[in-house]
């Protein structure tokens, strides 16, 4: 009896460990969205599609949370709490965000619209995870194609191409290349993201037409799974290699992207430290590195000088040195993280009445 009672003793010490190292992580990740909300208060005049985008995605991942966050203890309570007030905050900063996209650049705005509404974003409701025999043998060092292309075939999906344009549409050119194996870094993550955005736009059928007998039994779901097995791969090798300050930016995405695909051996324990130790405590951003300031200044003055020039919508460097796309993908990786972590912390996910 004394052996069982001492047993029993550990196994319950062991269990108020594990749930106290993962309220730890919670506040941790609270408190960098925390962060990452006051960034947003202050900057919103100034952060491109991408980075509202992040911050969408960042609140339709907390409105989930606090939909499902398990009963359980005052301190899990207290993060609820906390949680709730993070939306409220957010909800105003995006909506003055949007209005100064809208203003800024109409055209994009237009083009991309769907995607700023947290209602679009359609989080995952099960668990799968990357086959590592589905890694491609070689990778070309560049990119396959480029953000003009992407940026086109999203449209289409998205039937944003033209004023009441029909959605779902999907050419030759968008189809093999969204289909095509091989592809690194960017053009690999926007692969995914195509899939991703039409299944949240409704579409089905984005394989009509493929007659090659090699794709014969093909998914939409097996590209996923094959495109995410290979960012996996990715950041693997971006973390053995010492992630470089180079390479920081495509882990973090990856790890949005394929976490949001329903792929949850993205949500690394360790990969979370990494991430978090991006974030500039004293602004809330993330990749901020004050050497870009003179030079954004001097992209600002070149702006003014081409007011045709395009803004790039993947990066921008803000005034205080924020890199406006890591701190989009850093802020929605970690809604993911939460999610993550509360479903582990009640894995019956069961919604508060």
């Amino acid at each position: 009896m004394r052996a069982a009672g001492r047993q029993l003793a550990a196994l319950l010490a062991l269990f108020a460990a594990v749930c106290g190292s993962r309220a730890e992580v919670i506040d941790d990740v609270l408190t960098s969205v925390s962060r990452g909300a006051s960034f947003l208060e202050q900057q919103h005049e100034h952060i491109n599609l991408d980075g509202v985008v992040g911050f969408v995605l960042l609140q339709a991942e907390l409105k989930e949370a606090v939909r499902t966050w398990p009963h359980s203890d005052p301190v899990s309570w207290a993060q609820r709490t906390a949680t709730v007030a993070l939306v409220k905050r957010l909800d105003q900063s995006l909506e003055k965000a949007v209005a100064a996209l809208q203003q800024i650049d109409p055209t994009y705005y237009r083009e991309f619209e769907p995607l700023l509404s947290p209602s679009f974003w359609l989080l995952p409701q099960g668990r799968s995870s990357t086959d590592p025999s589905l890694v491609y043998a070689s990778s070309p060092a560049s990119e396959c194609y480029d953000e003009q292309l992407s940026d086109k075939c999203l449209t289409l999906l998205l039937g944003t191409w033209k004023m009441n344009g029909t959605p779902c549409i999907v050419t030759k050119p968008c189809r093999d290349t969204m289909t095509r194996f091989g592809c690194p870094h960017y053009s690999l993550s926007h692969q995914l993201l195509y899939f991703m955005i039409g299944r949240m736009r409704g579409c089905t059928n984005l394989l009509k037409g493929d007659t090659r007998a090699s794709r014969a039994n093909m998914t939409e779901r097996s590209y996923e799974r094959i495109f995410c097995s290979n960012m996996m791969k990715t950041n693997q090798d971006i973390v053995t290699d010492g992630l470089s300050k180079q390479m920081v930016d495509i882990f973090i995405e990856n790890i949005l992207i394929c976490g949001l695909a329903g792929f949850s051996d993205f949500y690394k324990a360790d990969w979370l430290q990494h991430l978090l130790r991006q974030q500039d405590e004293e602004v809330g951003c993330f990749g901020r590195d004050e050497s870009f300031i003179s030079q954004m200044i001097g992209d600002e003055l070149l702006e003014q000088l081409q007011p045709h020039r395009r803004v790039k919508r993947r990066e921008k460097v803000l005034p205080d040195g924020c890199s406006s796309h890591m701190t989009a993908v850093a802020i929605g990786a970690l809604g993911g993280y939460l999610n993550h972590y509360l479903s582990e912390q009640d894995i019956t996910k069961r919604p508060l009445s």
